[in-house]
């Protein structure tokens, strides 16, 4: 407005007292209006807010604190700055529990955390029980930001073969194809093999959680009032133990099913990958919409997958997760001021509109209609919302998980060549670094899995195998000390002979394969093939892919260092419908084997 009495001079005095006038009266009603003022109207420095939020609406969240960061509003003659951190919500939890110790990523201790469900409060408080109570969520009401339904999603002709849409599922119904011999061939379609579920681990995942306590609610009955007598009733643990028992790996997040799913698709074999994959159905609308990874904005080559993806919503019960705005315990006046405004702006139609585009439901739970037609929900089916059980009780029930779930027989397959001996930048070389963190991620492991390690180097001149078979497979309860000072007594040497190896732990491990576990190598090299007695990379994506079939042998690939050769350690984990995680950060080797064997 000043700009324009600026550019018109010929204004009488009596039209410029006016339009004065009119501008002291509009920049008051500015300064009084939270939505609008400009930040540098308001008395003081901007609160600076930290929020956490999970991983797979930071992007969006992020974008959202941008734009409010940019919006000019204003609280109590105050402004807030707003910064977004990404964590897994159970990584958070367990951070949070131990007042931000460790710090995931490095992440500033949160003043708001936004998990995936409002599972992860009970937990938290449980666990911090005791402590000094830093960082720990208050008790009482909370606000949601946006929700998602948690769902059993199935490619479209598998749910129809259940009788979906005409016919409800259940878990019970999960249990009873998980756990007959003859897997798809009992509804007709044996080219689609055994059952197979993809789920994710409850220690780090919300649909991981939320999935463990629904089949353990599936079990009882129930959909309230779940008690650790329930989690360990012969009957439940026989029921739960029959749903993992179908299990392909288990994983981080969802997104890994998801995007070999879609590569599967593309290959036209999108049936013989996965039969159901427990998530939030956000993420099946994106998947239908060629987005498998789950960013924010579709990719301009985005494919839509040919079969699609139908969100399942179990009749015995599933959870609303809830996505939660906590504003913690330790956040001064001035923080809890800005989290609140913060807040209210995520509240508002178009911050909400922005949530249902990305295919959540409003902060309500109320489905956009896109949604409905992407994934099939149907707003009159009843199903119940299962209730979240005590902290105590989510706590028996993960134990209970550690128990059922199904035990792997893995691999670990570590590059010794003469580059592991280059450093990390943090005063260790990528060989001690990748030791000390592979025999800390262990723990993550059950005594009753099969933990096995060879080392591989080569020379293009000696003739010899570049592979060390140091320890085979055995129960990791009875073989740690051996795992210990074999990993311990690593020394690098050598070439890096990437091809041989990847053949002959597929091979190796498929000659003892054991249906009843999840078998899979975890590969990890920093450097490029440079063995010449196996240097065709296309014809071991053609072995790796075939060999695979009948005896599926999964290997999880880790690109360590900048050297690694990245792009074909994709292309082996996918042709094993696994996942290559990135460590070419080498000083991220403990974040990315934690990962890796979330997957067991």
């Amino acid at each position: 407005m000043i700009d324009w009495f600026r550019g018109h001079r010929q204004l009488s005095y009596v039209g410029a007292a006016i339009v004065a006038l009119l501008v002291v009266f509009l920049l008051r009603e500015i300064r009084q209006s939270p939505s609008t003022a400009a930040p540098e109207q308001a008395s003081g420095d901007c609160v600076d807010l930290i929020v956490n939020s999970s991983v797979e609406k930071d992007d969006l969240v992020r974008d959202l604190a941008n734009r409010y960061n940019g919006a000019g509003r204003v609280f109590d003659n105050r402004c807030a700055t707003v910064q977004v951190y990404a964590t897994a919500s159970g990584t958070a939890m367990a951070s949070l529990a131990a007042g931000w110790q460790p710090a995931p990523d490095g992440a500033p201790a949160p003043h708001v955390w936004t998990p995936t469900s409002s599972l992860w409060r009970e937990l938290l408080q449980q666990r911090a029980a005791g402590g000094d109570g830093v960082n720990v969520v208050p008790a009482g009401e909370f606000a949601s930001i946006t929700q998602s339904r948690m769902t059993i999603a199935m490619p479209r002709p598998m749910a129809e073969a259940l009788g979906w849409p005409d016919s409800d599922i259940s878990w019970q119904d999960i249990y009873e194809l998980a756990t007959d011999q003859d897997g798809w061939a009992s509804r007709g379609h044996p080219e689609w093999g055994r059952f197979a579920l993809g789920r994710d681990n409850p220690h780090v995942s919300t649909s991981g959680l939320a999935a463990t306590v629904a089949t353990f609610y599936a079990a009882t009955g129930l959909s309230s009032d779940l008690t650790e007598a329930d989690i360990e009733n012969p009957e439940v643990t026989t029921f739960v133990h029959g749903v993992e028992s179908s299990v392909l790996h288990y994983g981080d997040t969802a997104l890994t099913f998801l995007d070999n799913l879609a590569k599967a698709d593309a290959r036209g074999e999108a049936l013989s990958y996965v039969s159901a994959i427990v998530m939030q159905e956000q993420l099946a609308y994106l998947y239908n919409k060629g987005n498998p990874l789950g960013r924010m904005a579709v990719p301009s080559d985005a494919r839509t997958p040919t079969v699609q993806l139908v969100a399942v919503q179990p009749t015995d019960g599933a959870f609303e997760l809830d996505h939660p705005y906590f504003v913690l315990d330790s956040a001064t006046d001035d923080q809890k001021a800005a989290a609140a405004d913060f807040l209210a702006f995520l509240l508002e139609d178009d911050q909400q509109r922005r949530f249902t585009e990305f295919g959540f439901r409003d902060h309500e739970g109320n489905p956009s209609d896109e949604l409905v037609a992407s994934v099939g929900i149907d707003r009159d089916q009843n199903v119940p919302v299962l209730a979240p059980p005590s902290g105590a009780v989510l706590d028996k029930a993960m134990q209970g998980w550690d128990a059922l779930r199904k035990k792997a027989r893995v691999l670990l397959v570590i590059d010794v060549s003469g580059s592991m001996d280059d450093g990390t930048g943090a005063g260790q070389s990528k060989l001690e670094a990748a030791k000390a963190a592979a025999l800390r991620a262990l723990d993550l492991l059950s005594p009753d899995d099969q933990v096995g390690l060879w080392a591989f180097s080569g020379s293009n001149r000696d003739g010899r195998d570049p592979i060390t078979r140091l320890v085979a497979p055995s129960r990791l309860g009875d073989g740690m000390g051996r795992l210990t000072e074999a990993i311990n007594g690593l020394a690098p040497s050598g070439a890096t002979a990437l091809y041989h190896t990847a053949r002959a732990a597929q091979r190796d491990l498929a000659a003892g394969f054991d249906p009843a576990l999840i078998n899979a190598a975890v590969l990890l090299t920093d450097g490029k093939n440079d063995y010449n007695a196996d240097a065709d990379l296309e014809r071991l994506i053609t072995d790796l892919d075939s060999a695979g079939r009948n005896n599926p042998v999964r290997i999880f690939t880790i690109a360590y260092g900048v050297e690694a050769d990245f792009a074909a350690l994709e292309r082996i984990a996918t042709a094993t419908r696994a996942a290559n995680y990135d460590a070419r950060d080498p000083t991220s080797i403990d974040k990315v084997l934690v990962s890796v064997l979330s997957n067991f």
